[in-house]
């Protein structure tokens, strides 16, 4: 494959419509993300071997290729390919027979949230970090009583976490220490895949995020037991034909879905280097416009997976979303209501006291468009409005 240059991509007009990565200057409807598609004809190629082998799913030949593939690339080892993120951090828990209260964050999706409710677990939140977004380990530490088993931290659109503080309370209170790695697709720290860190990291590969599958996920653990119990937990818990060793579930990726990854991790260093081209030039537009704020990042190795600003207020927040949607801009609150105060929780759990910082971040949050496939002239449309909708 011949690579193209990032500033050339930059400099020309392009459209996923087709499969193929072409750079776009419409400006009449920009959304805060799109999905990346490889070039039709090299997914066709690989349709025809799934044509040919009649092989749908149950680890098939494209499967095995792009976890062996995946461990290459993220530098890991013991990934378990998944059918989406959610069911990763499920099995993730099951594998590690986490039970009673778990600490995470209120400033995230409400997957991470929902999917302990689904195992039964009971969430207690602890605030977050206002500068990095990512859970802060103090507030976890203030939150840890006899009947906590583990921590699940999200790094927040990427960003790593504070993993040394975190596996110091999690060895000193002997909890199970998770990542919602989400976003974190690639991301290091120090040198080092931020998968690396914790008893186990979980992925998504949602169309939406900076490597998809359409729809998938994986579990990353350096634990052997953790690492097969999830394996056969995807697969009903089956270890052959006649043999089930454990109440497991449906979570297998299928062949078309690894046909999507295998194309798309060819081009992602492409990619992520167009989202860092233009997260840079959003910076260099909206620094010192108003009260503008941007994350702290504390990665060696970015993914430049979203942009989030922080506005001044909510109202100013809402004003310039509204605004923005006005004239064809789709920004996204994004993380806004906080999962605490989503109303099917009702009250229902304790430790909602304590949040300050995710609740002034959520009211004033706002992650601008960034894809790929957008060129620098669109960015620079976007970052006028934001700033003519500041200063009105």
């Amino acid at each position: 494959m011949v690579k193209k240059d990032p500033k050339d991509l930059l400099s020309r007009k392009r459209t996923t419509i087709t499969g193929e990565t072409k750079l776009t200057d419409d400006t009449s409807s920009v959304t805060v993300t799109r999905p990346v598609l490889p070039s039709r004809e090299k997914f066709n190629r690989l349709l025809d071997g799934i044509w040919n082998r009649k092989w749908l799913t149950n680890d098939g030949e494209l499967v095995r290729a792009l976890g062996d593939q995946l461990e290459r690339y993220l530098k890991v080892r013991k990934l378990v390919l998944v059918s989406n993120g959610t069911v990763a951090i499920e099995i993730a828990l099951r594998a590690l027979n986490i039970k009673g209260e778990v600490i995470t964050t209120p400033f995230t999706f409400s997957a991470t949230t929902n999917v302990l409710l689904w195992t039964g677990l009971t969430p207690i939140w602890a605030d977050i970090n206002p500068e990095t977004y990512n859970i802060d380990p103090d507030a976890v530490e203030r939150k840890i009583t006899k009947q906590t088993s583990a921590i699940l931290a999200v790094h927040v659109y990427g960003n790593p976490c504070d993993v040394g503080r975190l596996k110091e309370i999690s060895d000193e209170h002997d909890l199970r220490l998770i990542y919602d790695a989400a976003h974190a697709f690639g991301v290091k720290y120090r040198g080092h895949s931020i998968l690396r860190y914790g008893d186990a990291s979980t992925l998504s590969f949602h169309a939406t995020k900076v490597f998809n599958t359409i729809e998938g996920g994986a579990i990353v653990s350096g634990d052997e037991a953790v690492y097969q119990k999830s394996k056969l937990m995807r697969n009903h818990g089956i270890r052959s034909e006649e043999e089930v060793v454990l109440p497991g579930t449906n979570a297998k990726l299928n062949e078309f879905e690894a046909a999507m990854g295998l194309c798309n991790l060819e081009t992602v260093e492409e990619n992520i280097r167009a989202r860092k081209r233009l997260y840079e030039r959003y910076r260099e537009r909206l620094t010192g416009v108003g009260s503008v704020r941007f994350q702290t990042l504390t990665a060696s190795k970015y993914n430049y997976s979203y942009m989030p600003v922080c506005l001044k207020n909510r109202n100013m927040r809402d004003r310039v979303y509204n605004g923005l949607a006005g004239v064809g801009i789709h920004a996204r609150k994004y993380f806004f209501p906080l999962t605490v105060d989503f109303e099917y929780f009702g009250g229902r759990f304790r430790s909602l006291s304590g949040l300050e910082s995710a609740r002034l971040i959520s009211d004033r949050v706002l992650c601008l468009p960034l894809s790929p496939d957008l060129g620098v002239g669109v960015v620079d449309h976007v970052c006028d409005k934001v700033i003519e909708l500041i200063n009105a």
